[in-house]
């Protein structure tokens, strides 16, 4: 348990962050999923305007350090060339 009182304040403040994170990600998450139902319904244009929504999602997850940069450049590499695909 936390004795000194930046210790206790760090507790409550990580509690918030990662509650905040939580949903970040979730969100991100939900983007992307769109993206894939798209490809997999085979419809490219709908598959190209949910991959641009997608994009600036994930983008603004490594900006604000919930996602890696590699993660998000290699799921974005994927998603892009499975939509051209199409």
């Amino acid at each position: 348990m936390a004795n000194t009182p930046q210790a206790k304040k760090r507790i409550r403040r990580n509690a918030n962050r990662a509650e905040i994170n939580t949903a970040r990600v979730s969100r991100i998450r939900t983007f992307v999923k769109k993206v894939e139902a798209a490809i997999e319904g085979g419809n490219k244009e709908e598959a190209k305007a949910a991959l641009q929504a997608a994009q600036p999602e994930m983008a603004r997850g490594v900006a604000r350090g919930v996602l890696h940069k590699n993660t998000v450049a290699r799921k974005m590499s994927r998603l892009t060339k499975r939509v051209a695909a199409l």
